[in-house]
């Protein structure tokens, strides 16, 4: 397939380069910052030096010293700084001057407030003592019910400074989906707040809370957060009931307890859109590095600076909303939609009213804003030096849009990771070329590999994205997984000692990374592969089309039935001219040996509650399975959507029998 742009889209700013984060830390450890590819040569050939010198880089305080940085490699199994006792929450509130900004809360209404470091800590203070009245300790687990509001982040670092364990998700969850989850944690104390805001309407979610409660029997206690000033109804809750108010201006000292590097510091949850979603279990120092390794030294935040970054509390990007404290910049939550119909441009309104320097978002908001005409650039930008996009594949055609509308001095950092590491695999940074549709490079400390069906790495050859050498940030298991199997058969089943991730990509022989999406979502025509997202990339870039889902589906009498899914923008009919339109872009700028079999108008394309395309079990419900057995419509963001494509594929067998 030919690239649009062969050649970077932008080279790295020497002034910029010299005075940016990754250059000092590469002087730091007597490497070459200049170099990026030497830089990551040495971060992933010596582990115990990279590591090292990050956690001597960003002063990590440990209550007591690490034996040694990696004491065994195998993977799953990796021992990293054995020995050292810390706490992530520490690390977090320890840069934020008292009278400096720690969080600035915002919503879609362009309202606001802002929460001092000073305030930030004794707010954290205050929460950590009533859960520990309440008997939470190292181990406990703590679950939040909660929209992206300061409450979390002071509900997650109190835990954290217990030394308990922490997980959250959003109140667009339906009780019983956020049941899924926290139930098999068995939490001691739930945080739920009365509602959230969502293109301009106040969702109030008091019995949602009030129900999860009650399905959680091992709760003590509920806090109860006034968010949306809603009413809390007297004695409907099974637990005892603290309000918010209470639990958080409480007088009190902050006292973080001192854990091992690989005690458990949250857990996140798979999407569950095909069964039980499961218990991914990170640690506080494992965490702790690789996120100021991403943030510090990727991102270039530190003191002084301003996040901004669209997410909800069940995405993993939530966890580095939190953890831009570790820099000592600010982070911003927000609570809303992204582009509200009544305010589409507000965040970007608030990223110039903040002064915000790193702007983050997902490809379908950036295709979303070039394809309705919106100019992010009628507001000063001009303090955004990085716009980091992650969910899925950034398409080519976005790059020119954000030189043009955003401006051209900002670094547009595509980046791919996973909820698995709680970061990113590959992105961009300061000193790295940036290819339009390209990821500039494997992150520092990544061994990144494509591997081809024997095992073996290729270049500019599409293969499985693979890690061969461990991650501090990696799993250190799944929860109720006493024996690992569920953990290993996950990601080492494929190829022994290897991580292998599930997605398709090409390494190029430039370094960068191309992502080509999920490798069980594979088009394979005539033996033929060619990832999903090449496919979504030229259709999506189509004036007409709003969004699309290709399928390749294997059929019973050995057929293969390739159709492609498209939702058109308002006032545009799916007509044979567009199908042939469609048919021609994916002909000249995807593969001619993969234009679909059928073009079908739908009236929307199923997401995770993250926002990734359901390709896999849309594909499962044209080849027939049932519903039950496809997917948790709880997990999906508009389960009426599964229904519908379920149909499709019973009305397609009916026609063909």
């Amino acid at each position: 397939m030919t690239r649009p742009y062969p050649d970077p889209f932008t080279t790295p700013d020497p002034q910029a380069v010299a005075g940016s984060r990754i250059m000092d830390f590469a002087r730091h450890a007597g490497q070459d910052g200049t170099d990026y590819a030497a830089l990551h040569h040495w971060s992933v050939t010596d582990l115990e030096g990279f590591w090292g010198a990050v956690w001597d880089y960003f002063g990590i305080d440990a209550d007591t010293p690490y034996a040694c940085v990696l004491a065994e490699e195998t993977m799953p199994g990796a021992r990293w700084f054995p020995g050292a006792t810390l706490n992530y929450a520490q690390h977090a509130l320890r840069h934020v001057p008292d009278d400096g900004v720690a969080v600035i809360a915002l919503d879609e209404t362009g309202s606001g407030y802002q929460v001092t470091g000073k305030q930030l800590r004794s707010q954290v203070a205050s929460v950590a003592a009533t859960l520990r009245d309440l008997g939470v300790g190292p181990g406990d687990r703590v679950a939040g019910y909660l929209p992206n509001t300061p409450h979390a982040i002071v509900a997650f670092l109190a835990a954290a400074s217990l030394g308990a364990v922490w997980s959250v998700c959003g109140q667009d969850y339906a009780p019983r989906a956020a049941a899924d989850r926290f139930a098999q944690l068995e939490p001691t104390v739930l945080i739920a707040a009365d509602g959230y805001l969502f293109n301009g309407t106040v969702h109030d979610r008091r019995e949602a809370a009030l129900e999860l409660a009650k399905s959680l029997p091992t709760l003590k206690a509920t806090l109860l957060v006034d968010h949306v000033g809603l009413p809390w109804p007297e004695g409907s809750c099974p637990s005892l009931v603290i309000p918010w108010e209470d639990a958080s201006t409480r007088t009190e000292e902050l006292t973080c307890v001192p854990v091992p590097f690989d005690h458990p510091l949250w857990v996140v949850f798979s999407s569950g859109t095909t069964g039980l979603p499961k218990g991914i279990v990170h640690g506080h120092g494992g965490v702790l590095l690789e996120h100021l390794k991403t943030l510090g030294l990727h991102s270039d935040l530190g003191p002084g600076d301003r996040l901004l970054w669209y997410t909800t509390t069940h995405w993993m990007m939530w966890n580095l909303v939190a953890s831009t404290l570790l820099t000592g910049a600010t982070t911003c939550t927000y609570d809303g939609s992204p582009a509200p119909h009544a305010k589409p441009d507000v965040l970007w309104e608030l990223a110039a009213r903040h002064r915000v320097t790193v702007f983050g978002t997902s490809p379908q908001y950036l295709l979303g804003m070039a394809k309705f005409g919106i100019d992010p650039s009628v507001h000063d930008l001009s303090s955004v030096r990085v716009v980091g996009c992650t969910g899925s594949a950034l398409p080519a055609s976005a790059y020119p849009w954000v030189r043009d509308h955003v401006g051209d001095h900002v670094l547009l950092a595509s980046i791919s990771g996973g909820t698995d590491v709680v970061s990113g695999f590959a992105g961009s940074a300061p000193n790295t070329p940036v290819w339009a549709g390209e990821l500039s490079a494997p992150h520092l400390g990544v061994a990144l590999s494509a591997y081809d069906a024997e095992g073996l790495p290729v270049t500019d050859q599409v293969g499985e994205l693979v890690v061969t050498r461990p991650m501090p940030s990696m799993p250190l298991c799944f929860w109720n997984d006493p024996d690992g199997t569920r953990y290993r058969d996950a990601y080492f089943s494929t190829y022994p000692g290897v991580w292998r991730h599930g997605d398709w990509i090409t390494v190029t022989g430039h370094g960068s990374v191309i992502v080509h999406g999920r490798s069980d979502s594979t088009l394979n025509r005539n033996g033929v592969r060619l990832g999903s997202a090449d496919i979504h990339d030229v259709v999506e870039r189509l004036p007409e089309i709003a969004e699309a889902l290709v399928i390749g589906a294997e059929e019973p009498d050995g057929g293969y039935w390739m159709p492609l899914f498209v939702v058109p923008v308002a006032g545009v009919t799916v007509d044979d001219v567009l199908r042939e339109k469609i048919k021609e872009a994916i002909r000249t700028g995807a593969s001619p040996r993969h234009v679909p079999d059928e073009i079908i108008e739908v009236p929307g394309i199923p997401h995770t509650r993250t926002g990734k395309k359901l390709e896999v079990p849309v594909k499962r419900l044209l080849q027939g399975a049932p519903v039950e057995q496809v997917v948790n419509p709880a997990a999906v963001d508009a389960p009426d959507l599964i229904e519908h494509f379920a149909r499709l594929g019973a009305e397609r067998r009916e026609r063909s029998a």
